[in-house]
């Protein structure tokens, strides 16, 4: 079955665009629609001690912001759901993949390794390894 919902969770870093340029391809070519998520957040329980709600309320204003840009500038895609989420990126992508039921998720990963990956972790790795659906990860892009 061809995918005709994929989710495409963004950091709006370069390797997330180079993702959603891929997603928006793939929609193009199949008529489907695209969701976005991004997570936003303190990343440790220490951070919760500096970010009050309003710094919080910012970041997510920034997000929906940023997100209205992205779709702004692909006008022959078909976005959907554009959901902007407060907590950590892996469990948030997750559950809004639970709750759309997306066809695919495309997710661009960062390729970091060693100890930059055991410290931060690799989102993708743990959404890839989790989601119910098939999932395609892109590396960013090489300079």
């Amino acid at each position: 079955m061809l995918p005709k919902n994929i989710l495409v969770p963004t950091d709006f870093s370069e390797c997330a665009t180079h993702a959603l340029e891929y997603a928006c391809e793939l929609a193009r070519k199949l008529d489907a629609t695209i969701h976005l998520v991004h997570c936003f957040g303190p990343r440790s329980p220490e951070m919760n001690l500096v970010l009050t709600e309003s710094i919080l309320e910012s970041l997510r204003t920034g997000a929906v912001q940023a997100m209205e840009r992205l779709t702004a500038a692909r006008p022959d895609v078909r976005f959907g759901h554009l959901a902007v989420v407060r907590g950590d990126p892996r469990d948030g992508i997750l559950e809004i993949a639970e709750s759309l039921k997306p066809d695919l998720l495309v997710i661009g990963t960062h390729g970091r390794r060693g100890f930059a990956r055991l410290v931060l972790g690799s989102v993708a790795e743990h959404v890839l390894r989790r989601a119910a659906c098939p999932v395609i990860t892109l590396r960013g892009v090489e300079s």
